[in-house]
């Protein structure tokens, strides 16, 4: 009957369905010398649980210290030197930019000064016309 009992534990116990209680049942049956032979397999399992519950590690452990990991440093500097020297490009071509608007600038006020001493020299031209017009009529076609 026990041996019964004990492979419906096993059933359930792989498919992972038992309880500590029945686990504990398992244990108790496996550690003692009187097993069932085809259920030896199982033998070494519980009593591998029993024996690795006992051990304890004795070793000292060593800790590595970390050292500064220079790959992520630098691949951060040429991040950093990337950025800098692609901010300075742009402040170059602002200035750059900022300069010919300058130019472009002083070059229309130049052309806009010469056009308005032409408007000037048209306008004294309209009126020396129109002086000439009256004096000297011209007859009506």
């Amino acid at each position: 009957m026990e041996l019964v009992n004990i492979e419906k534990l096993l059933e359930k116990y792989e498919n992972a369905e038992t309880t500590i209680a029945e686990e504990k049942v398992l244990k108790n049956y496996f550690s003692k010398g009187n097993v069932a032979p085809h259920l030896e397999e199982y033998q070494a399992l519980f009593g591998y649980f029993s024996t690795s519950k006992n051990e304890r590690f004795t070793k000292a452990i060593q800790l590595k210290t970390k050292k500064a990991n220079w790959k992520w440093l630098s691949v951060a500097a040429s991040i950093v030197l990337l950025v800098s020297v692609y901010s300075g490009y742009e402040n170059i071509q602002q200035r750059k930019a900022d300069k010919v608007y300058a130019e472009t600038i002083g070059a229309l006020e130049l052309l806009s000064a010469n056009l308005n001493k032409g408007n000037v020299a048209i306008a004294q031209l309209q009126r020396f016309d129109d002086s000439t017009n009256k004096i000297f009529k011209q007859p009506k076609k």
